[in-house]
């Protein structure tokens, strides 16, 4: 019963036509326009066909939302086969309503309230050079690997894949909200936070986190989702380009203690924020649960600059 990946994320949102200009500018690829009862929805994909779908704010066929506002209302995760969508139908349909819809995708919520679905997963990797995941060559003292080879100048940041998904929950029942995970869906934990929340990765993911239930706010709401690019250049170039189409930074530049990837944060308009995201650890079976008493620094590092105050000091000095 293995789940592999994101398969789509569904909002519900204020002005899907500022939310789907967000994300073209974030880099995915618009695939497809559908009216509804209320006005259009949008379906935009990164480079694996992972899908995230935008839906007027009252269309009725959107599961409930546990925040008001654009936010988050569903997460479809993708499986791996017609087998395994059956086992998670007969077990969820145990203690809680199970619909399918007729795309064969199973819907219901989680313990928080949060929409949840379940598909066949349908990757579509694309061989166009621009999205091959893989980093362009590192030259060290060393170990050189890029001989007689200039680096090119380099195109739209293109996600590969969407990654991750962070979500906000209460912390009375965090127990059986985060359990509900690693029980019944197979998810494995990977970082225990005691004071913060649980980072976990699906069972068919190597990715040291899929998802993150974060209880240190008190809460239920999305906190972010990310996308991986193809390295470190591409998360600085593609928040670089997100400033200069009018969009505010939410936390700069620096590499995360817990899954070690370097990561550049920007405010979404569908709500919570999106992450460009690139070299996270990865982890098998073998890893063993760690478990925090405190919660780790947020970061190894971030950018850090005292351009501005030079630039202050420099100005008054001009002005003597």
């Amino acid at each position: 019963m293995a789940i592999i990946r994101i398969e789509r994320a569904v909002y519900g949102v204020e002005d899907v036509a500022e939310c789907t200009r967000f994300f073209e500018d974030f880099g995915l690829d618009p695939v497809r326009k559908s009216d509804t009862a209320v006005g259009a929805s949008v379906e935009l994909a990164t480079r694996t066909g992972q899908i995230v779908e935008l839906r007027p704010l009252d269309d009725p066929d959107l599961p409930a939302g546990v925040e008001p506002g654009s936010t988050i209302r569903e997460i479809v995760w993708g499986v791996e086969s017609q087998a395994d969508l059956d086992r998670l139908h007969a077990e969820l349909s145990r203690d809680r309503e199970v619909t399918v819809d007729g795309d064969g995708v199973l819907h219901t919520v989680d313990e928080t309230g949060y929409g949840i679905g379940f598909a066949v997963v349908a990757p579509q990797d694309s061989h166009d050079e621009d999205s091959q995941p893989i980093a362009r060559p590192v030259n060290q003292h060393g170990d050189v690997r890029r001989w007689n080879a200039p680096i090119d100048p380099f195109g739209r940041v293109r996600p590969l894949r969407l990654c991750h998904v962070a979500l906000n929950i209460p912390k009375e029942g965090r127990e059986r909200a985060t359990g509900f995970y690693l029980d019944r869906l197979g998810f494995r934990a990977t970082d225990v936070v005691k004071p913060m929340g649980t980072f976990m990765r699906a069972e068919g993911d190597s990715d040291q986190h899929t998802m993150l239930l974060c209880h240190r706010p008190d809460r239920a709401g999305l906190n972010h989702t990310a996308y991986e690019v193809r390295d470190f250049d591409e998360v600085v170039l593609g928040a670089n380009h997100m400033i200069e189409q009018g969009w505010r930074e939410a936390r700069k530049l620096g590499r995360h203690t817990v899954g070690s990837n370097v990561f550049r944060f920007v405010h979404a308009p569908c709500g919570g924020r999106v992450e460009y995201a690139a070299d996270m650890d990865r982890a098998d079976d073998s890893f063993e649960t760690r478990v925090h008493e405190t919660t780790p620094p947020h970061h190894i590092w971030t950018l850090q600059t005292n351009r501005e105050q030079t630039n202050r000091d420099n100005d008054r000095e001009g002005e003597a």
